[in-house]
C-alpha cells in the first residue's frame, strides 16, 4: 500500500466512523478553512472547527459573521465528502459542475438571476487584471482542457499546468478557486500523489504563482510542495501506514 493509498484509507474510515481527532478531522476544517479565507471569508479557525463538530457558530461578542461564509463552509465539507465518493471516477465537467453546485447552494449568489448554480458562467468576470475565457467559449474550452487532462499520466507539475489553465478559464461565475482547490486534492489523491493545502497565510505568494507560471512557474511549485512538506508531515502523525 502506497502513502497515498493509506490516506485514503483513512480519510474514508474516519469519516464514516465520525472520528474527528484524525486526519479526516484536519483535512475538512484546514482545507475549509483556509479555501474559504483565501477568498474572503472572515470566518476563523475556530468557528469553522465549531462548524464541523457540532454544526453550531461560537462567536465572540462584536464578530460580524456573513450567512455565506457559514453556509459556504458547511457547503465544503459536503463537497469534501463527495470527493472521497469519487475517487474511482475520471475527471469530468459533471464532477466539477457538482462540486459548484454543492458548494454554493443556498448562497445569495443563488439568488441572482444570472447566477448558474453548477453550471457555466453567463456574464464575463475577470481575476485581479486578468480577462477570463468569454461566458460563450467557456463550454468548448473545459472540453479541450478535460481531454488534454485525462489522455495521460499525470504528474505533480501536470496538476499545477491543470489548476492554472482552468483559473484563468474562470468557467463559473464565482467560486472558481475553491472548485479549483478541491480538484487540486481530489487529483493528487487520484494520481497517487501526497496533496497539500495552501493555506490563507500564503495567499500572496499562491496569487503571485498563478499570474507568473507562464513566466516562472516556480513561484507556484515551491508554494504547493512547501504546503505538501506540511500535509505530509501531518500525515506521518495520524495516518497508520503512512510513510513518505
Amino acid at each position: 500500500m502506497t502513502p497515498v493509498e493509506a490516506l485514503i484509507t483513512c480519510l474514508r474510515s474516519e469519516r464514516q466512523r465520525k472520528y474527528k481527532s484524525g486526519i479526516y478531522y484536519l483535512t475538512q476544517t484546514e482545507l475549509a478553512y483556509n479555501s474559504n479565507r483565501i477568498e474572503g471569508s472572515k470566518l476563523t479557525r475556530r468557528h469553522t472547527e465549531s462548524l464541523f463538530t457540532t454544526r453550531t457558530l461560537v462567536a465572540d461578542a462584536g464578530d460580524i459573521i456573513r450567512s455565506d461564509d457559514v453556509t459556504e463552509t458547511v457547503n465544503h465539507f459536503r463537497a469534501f465528502d463527495r470527493l472521497l465518493d469519487t475517487l474511482d471516477e475520471p475527471l469530468t465537467e459533471t464532477i466539477l459542475k457538482t462540486f459548484h453546485r454543492i458548494l454554493k447552494a443556498n448562497t445569495s449568489d443563488a439568488d441572482l438571476p444570472y447566477f448558474r448554480v453548477g453550471d457555466y458562467k453567463t456574464v464575463a468576470n475577470i481575476v485581479g487584471d486578468r480577462e477570463t475565457t468569454p461566458p460563450e467559449d467557456v463550454p468548448e474550452a473545459m472540453v479541450h482542457l478535460l481531454a488534454h487532462y485525462n489522455e495521460r499520466a499525470i504528474d505533480f507539475d501536470d496538476l499545477l499546468t491543470f489548476h492554472v489553465r482552468f483559473e484563468r478559464i474562470h468557467p463559473f461565475q464565482d467560486g472558481n478557486g475553491r472548485v479549483g482547490r478541491l480538484i487540486l486534492f481530489r487529483e493528487c489523491l487520484r494520481n497517487d500523489i501526497i496533496p497539500f493545502i495552501i493555506d490563507a497565510e500564503h495567499r500572496d505568494f499562491y496569487c503571485r504563482g498563478l499570474y507568473y507560471y507562464d513566466r516562472e512557474p516556480g513561484y507556484l511549485r515551491d508554494t504547493c510542495l512547501s504546503a505538501q512538506d506540511h500535509y505530509t508531515a501531518a500525515c506521518q502523525k495520524l495516518v497508520p501506514g503512512f510513510s513518505a
